[in-house]
C-alpha cells in the first residue's frame, strides 16, 4: 500500500495492510489481534489490554492463560537477553546523556565528556506490543513463544563495578516492565550510592501507572526515557505497526510534564525512524510540531532506515530525504534535531 492510499483512502487500505501483519504474527506463532475474550484474564500492562482465552497466548506472546492463571514472564521471571556495551555506545540518547556527554556531572555521569573504559548493561527485550513490519530488530521474537524464563537476580548479578548505566529495549520493554522496574530497584540497592542511571527505549504504549514509575526511576538516576514515535497519522501508525498510536501520544506528554523537573540531563528524548515511501516530511514536520508544543528543547533524533523483516525491498533512507525531514522538524520549532545512523544513509 502507497502512502497515499493510507492516508486518503483508509477504509480500503487498512484491511489489506492488517493481511500483512496477519501473516507476519502467524509465522512466529502470535496471535493475529490482541484477545478480547470476555471469559479470558485480563492483562492491562499496555495499550492492548488482551483478554486472554484458556490456552491462548496474549499479543505480545510472553504471557500465556493455563489453567486459569497468566504464566511466562513475571516481575520475577523473563523473557530477555543482556551484554555489556562499552561506553559512549550507539544510543539514540548518546548526544544528549551522560554517557555520550558528560551531562550532569559530577551527580550523574564520571566525567565531564563521554564516559570510557566503563559499560552499559544493555537488556534486550525478547517481546514487543507493536508489530513493526520495518522491525530493526525482529530477531526478538525467536525467543518470545521460547518457554524457557530468566530470573530478575540473574541480570542483577551482572551489575558490577563497571556498568554506569542499564538500558532497556528489545522488541519493547511495555510488555514485561514488571520486570525492568524490578531489576532497577534490586540494582540500586545493589549499587547503592554510585551513578547508575536507568533507561528505556520503548514505542510508549505502556499503562500509565507503570510510566510514572519509570519517570521516577530515571529521573532519581540521571537516566532517560526514550519515545519511539512511529508516525503522526493514526492510519499510518496502524499501517506500519498493527497498533494505534494515541496511547503513545498521550503518554508523551505525561512524561513531559515531568521533564522540566530535572532538564540535565533531558528526561525525554524523540526519535522517529525515516521509512522510505511512508515517513516523509510532512509526516516528520507534524511529529516535530506535536513535540514542539509541549518543549521545543526536547531532543529529537530522525534515523536512518536499513531494509528489514518485511520491509527487505525498500532502499535506504535517503540522504535528500533525511535532510528534508530535518528541516522540516526545524520549522516545527523543535530547538534540538540530528540525524542518526547518518552511515546508513543512500
Amino acid at each position: 500500500m502507497c502512502l497515499r492510499c493510507i492516508r486518503e483512502r483508509s477504509s480500503d487500505a487498512l484491511p489489506i495492510a492488517l493481511m500483512a501483519h496477519a501473516r507476519s504474527r502467524i509465522d512466529h506463532g502470535l496471535p493475529i489481534q490482541p484477545p478480547r475474550d470476555p471469559e479470558g484474564i485480563a492483562c492491562n500492562l499496555c495499550v492492548n489490554e488482551c483478554h486472554i482465552p484458556e490456552g491462548q497466548p496474549g499479543y505480545c506472546g510472553v504471557r500465556t492463560n493455563t489453567g486459569g492463571k497468566l504464566t511466562g514472564a513475571t516481575p520475577s521471571e523473563g523473557k530477555l537477553s543482556w551484554y555489556h556495551d562499552p561506553l559512549p555506545t550507539n544510543c539514540v540518547a548518546d548526544w544528549v546523556c551522560p554517557g555520550g556527554t558528560g551531562a550532569g556531572y559530577p551527580r550523574f555521569a564520571h566525567c565531564r565528556g563521554p564516559e570510557s573504559g566503563i559499560a552499559n548493561l544493555a537488556v534486550f527485550f525478547h517481546a514487543c506490543s507493536f508489530d513493526c513490519l520495518f522491525c530493526q530488530n525482529w530477531q526478538y521474537r525467536l525467543g518470545t513463544r521460547r518457554p524457557r524464563t530468566t530470573p530478575v537476580a540473574a541480570l542483577v548479578d551482572d551489575v558490577g563495578e563497571r556498568t554506569a548505566c542499564i538500558c532497556y529495549f528489545g522488541g519493547d520493554p511495555a510488555p514485561q516492565l514488571p520486570f525492568s522496574i524490578r531489576a532497577s530497584r534490586m540494582a540500586r540497592e545493589k549499587k547503592k550510592d554510585a551513578i547508575l542511571r536507568f533507561c528505556w527505549e520503548t514505542n510508549g504504549s505502556m499503562q500509565e501507572r507503570l510510566l510514572d514509575e519509570l519517570v521516577n526511576l530515571a529521573i532519581e538516576s540521571g537516566g532517560c526515557i526514550k519515545f519511539d514515535l512511529k508516525a503522526w497519522d493514526e492510519n499510518l501508525h496502524i499501517a506500519l505497526t498493527g497498533v494505534t498510536n494515541r496511547r503513545t501520544l498521550e503518554n508523551f506528554s505525561r512524561a513531559a510534564r515531568s521533564a522540566k523537573s530535572r532538564p540535565i540531563p533531558p528526561l525525554l528524548i524523540a526519535s522517529t525512524l525515516l521509512v522510505p515511501g511512508y515517513i516523509d516530511e510532512e509526516e516528520v514536520g507534524k511529529v516535530a510540531k506535536f513535540i514542539a508544543s509541549i518543549d521545543r528543547d526536547i531532543p529529537y533524533s530522525l534515523l536512518a532506515f536499513y531494509p528489514h523483516f518485511r520491509m527487505v525491498e525498500l532502499e535506504r533512507t535517503p540522504r535528500t530525504l533525511a535532510n528534508r525531514c530535518w528541516q522540516a522538524a526545524k520549522e516545527a520549532g523543535l530547538e534540538r534535531v540530528r540525524i542518526a545512523n547518518v552511515h546508513l544513509l543512500a
